[in-house]
């Protein structure tokens, strides 16, 4: 027993050097592995935040990029003016072009509800007719009914006057005259009234489409104008002036030439050394566009105390005596056209491919136009819009 026990101490004497090396490089130290799994949680995180930011994922700034400002700032990040300014022009380019679509749309919803209106008194008349004709055949009928109860050869042999007989049967036969014209006068009024009842429904349908068109065009309006607003409502002030600055806002009240005096609401006259206008209609549409100036931009509107830019024109020449179309697309057909070159006081003047954009000229390359909601009417030069036609009106 006692070899047994110095056997066993032997074996569980001290560990030799080497092997006790070999052991701890087997089984590295519990600090070790806690320090592994943080390394590895944050390689995981990482690679979690490039999958879901992608490549745009970017470190923090160092020192070079800490003095550059955020979009929280106050001037926002370079290039996000010019591009929210570039994306609100091109909505209400949008609006403007729903605008004039809208305005054609109403102009047609009106004058289909005119027309409808006029077939319907016309209808109610002409029916007021059949029925005075089908009471005056009733009236024949019953005086056939009274007189023809006995025979004719009859009635001569018990009549007293034989003559008066004969007129009886004269004036019988003259009423079966009239009662053929008045059955041939009933088959036509009933035609015509067919007739007037078919177009009658087609003006509706057609009246009905122009108001589904008119509700279209009013939601793509509303919606452009919004997204507008919306976009505008993200700047900060200084980046909202900025805006408003490049659209020309802060220009609204500038001269009408060069050297002249500022024109502003309420000026009753163009400057005196305005361009002369070809003619007196001209000066005074012109004349007239110059009292506009100031007054707000309103879709779909036509004065006296708001326009959009083809309600502006046509009322500034309707002030002349000249009636204009409604709409930009229709007002480029009604004059004469002429060249950019030879441009001259009162003449309209368009924009953009879609002729969605008119002003009226006044000389020295400008214009007084109704920009947009937000934008008063104001002088603005032809060249800050794609220029697509002008027309002189008179």
């Amino acid at each position: 027993m006692a070899s047994h026990s110095r056997r066993s101490r032997h074996r569980r004497g001290p560990v030799p050097a080497d092997r006790a090396t070999d052991r701890t490089a087997a089984r590295p130290p519990l600090v070790s592995r806690a320090t592994a799994r943080a390394a590895l949680s944050l390689a995981l995180v990482s690679a979690a935040s490039v999958s879901l930011l992608g490549e745009s994922a970017q470190a923090e700034p160092g020192p070079a990029a800490a003095g550059a400002t955020t979009a929280s700032g106050a001037d926002g990040p370079a290039g996000s003016v010019p591009a929210v300014k570039a994306r609100v022009d091109a909505l209400y380019q949008q609006a403007e072009a729903a605008t004039q679509q809208y305005d054609g749309a109403r102009q047609k919803a009106a004058t289909a509800r005119a027309a409808v209106t006029d077939l319907q008194d016309e209808l109610a008349r002409k029916t007021a007719q059949l029925n005075t004709t089908r009471d005056r055949l009733g009236s024949i009928a019953t005086a056939q009914y009274r007189s023809g109860t006995l025979d004719p050869a009859l009635q001569l042999a018990l009549s007293s006057s034989p003559e008066t007989y004969l007129a009886q049967v004269g004036a019988l036969d003259r009423m079966g005259d009239r009662q053929a014209a008045t059955l041939a006068q009933l088959a036509g009024q009933r035609r015509d009234i067919e007739q007037t009842r078919a177009e009658a429904d087609g003006k509706l349908a057609t009246l009905k489409a122009a108001q589904g068109q008119l509700a279209d065009r009013k939601r793509t309006v509303q919606t452009a104008l919004h997204q507008a607003q919306v976009l505008l409502d993200s700047l900060t002030p200084a980046q909202r002036a900025t805006v408003d600055g490049s659209d020309g806002g802060a220009d609204a009240n500038r001269s009408g030439a060069p050297g002249s005096g500022t024109a502003t609401r309420g000026t009753s006259r163009p400057p005196l050394d305005a361009s002369p206008a070809p003619s007196a209609r001209a000066a005074q549409a012109v004349a007239f566009a110059y009292r506009a100036i100031g007054l707000p931009y309103v879709w779909g509107a036509t004065g006296p105390g708001s326009y959009d830019c083809s309600g502006l024109t046509q009322a500034a020449w309707r002030a002349a005596g000249v009636s204009l179309p409604r709409t930009t697309y229709t007002q480029i057909n009604a004059g004469t056209r002429v060249a950019e070159s030879e441009l001259r006081p009162g003449d309209l003047v368009f924009f953009y491919s879609g002729i969605s954009h008119v002003g009226l000229y006044i000389g020295h390359g400008e214009m007084i136009h109704a920009p947009h909601p937000g934008a008063p009417i104001r002088i603005a030069p032809i060249s800050e819009m794609p220029f697509a036609g002008a027309t002189r009106p008179a």
